[in-house]
C-alpha cells in the first residue's frame, strides 16, 4: 500500500491543471511569495487551486522530498512541477507560459 500523504498529493496534482502549494488560502495568503504566485496566475485568467501546507507539516515535508525544492510555494502545471515565481517569471518573459497554459487547458 502506498503512502497516504503521497497518494493525496498525487490526487491533488491530477485534479488541478494549476496547483499551488503555499501558505494560507486564496482569501488570506499568509506569505508574500504565495500572494505573488497567485497574482502571477491571476494575470492569465486560468483557474488555479491553492492548497495551504502551513497547517500540514507532514504534507509540506513530503512535497519538499518529492520535488527536491526546499521553499514554498511549489507550483504544478498540468501535473509537472515548476518551482515558484523564480522559475515562472523568466518563463513568462520568454513567452513560454501562455502556450504551456493553453496546452494544459486544451485551448
Amino acid at each position: 500500500m502506498g503512502d497516504p500523504i503521497q497518494d493525496e498529493i498525487q490526487q491533488e496534482i491530477a485534479a488541478n491543471k494549476i496547483l499551488i502549494y503555499g501558505k494560507g488560502t486564496k482569501t488570506m495568503p499568509m506569505c508574500g511569495f504565495t500572494l505573488e504566485t497567485m497574482q502571477f496566475f491571476d494575470k492569465y485568467g486560468y483557474p488555479y487551486e491553492l492548497i495551504d501546507v502551513l497547517s500540514q507539516p507532514a504534507k509540506r515535508e513530503a512535497l519538499t522530498k518529492m520535488t527536491n525544492w526546499p521553499t514554498l510555494p511549489k507550483v504544478f502545471i498540468d501535473g509537472q512541477f515548476y518551482g515558484d515565481t523564480d522559475i515562472l517569471d523568466p518563463m513568462a518573459a520568454k513567452g513560454e507560459m501562455e502556450p504551456l497554459l493553453k496546452k494544459a487547458f486544451g485551448r
